[in-house]
């Protein structure tokens, strides 16, 4: 099995291959170069590992939540790539993703990124034979609003631990065990989620996929900007 990822959800950017059961990667921490590093990286592990992109099974990606124009550029890149090609896409969550940052002794996971504007992307998971399961719906709110069932005792992932001075944090109190608030997803977990998916026939077409931005301001103001834009263009002739 041959598949080719990329995440570009956060401030890091990273690329990866999965070359029958080996993994390449290519990370870095590396705010606005994610359009300029993601498609050279990619034919570096191809070149590196000697396959062509023909040789690719399925392309990998996370689709959000996270930054707007990260999630676009990976949902770009990955379409681009499947529909030249003619191969399945395998979206998985960027906060899936991140809960694979925990340690692996860890089995109860809260991976949080800080959404700015004050909120945080959040969702809970449970480790199940050694990948985490989702066990409540993802969403975008302030830290106040993140609530964890009785007696339950979490490990934390994320940026969203460290955002609005560590209110997450002070939150969740001693349902909080741990937590690293350095952590950021990478291209390397998007295909331990996504090989076992491509094993089960889960691949996509790459016109079905669909970004999770969890914000529908964020859409909203692109239109309204876009109608802006349209309005401009029509008056000016």
């Amino acid at each position: 099995m041959k598949l080719l990822a990329f995440e570009t959800a956060t401030e890091a950017c990273s690329v990866a291959l999965h070359v029958d059961g080996q993994v390449l990667e290519r990370f870095e921490i590396a705010p606005r170069r994610h359009a300029e590093l993601s498609l050279p990286w990619a034919e570096e592990l191809l070149a590196e590992a000697g396959i062509s992109r023909r040789q690719l099974d399925g392309i990998a990606l996370s689709r959000g939540p996270g930054a707007f124009t990260g999630v676009r550029l990976a949902i770009a890149l990955a379409q681009g790539i499947a529909l030249a090609l003619d191969r399945p896409l395998l979206p998985v969550s960027t906060l899936q993703v991140l809960a694979l940052r925990a340690p692996m002794e860890e089995k109860q996971i809260l991976s949080a990124i800080d959404a700015r504007m004050g909120e945080l992307y959040v969702a809970r998971f449970e480790r199940v034979d050694g990948l985490p399961v989702a066990r409540d719906a993802e969403r975008v709110c302030v830290p106040t609003a993140v609530s964890l069932p009785e007696d339950a005792s979490v490990y934390g992932v994320g940026t969203g631990f460290a955002a609005a001075e560590g209110a997450l944090v002070a939150q969740l109190g001693a349902g909080l065990r741990r937590f690293d608030a350095t952590a950021l997803p990478h291209a390397a977990d998007v295909l331990a989620l996504a090989v076992p998916a491509f094993a089960r026939g889960e691949g996509i077409a790459a016109e079905k996929v669909e970004p999770a931005y969890l914000r529908d301001n964020v859409a909203l103001t692109l239109v309204e900007q876009q109608a802006a834009r349209d309005a401009k263009a029509k008056a000016n002739g």
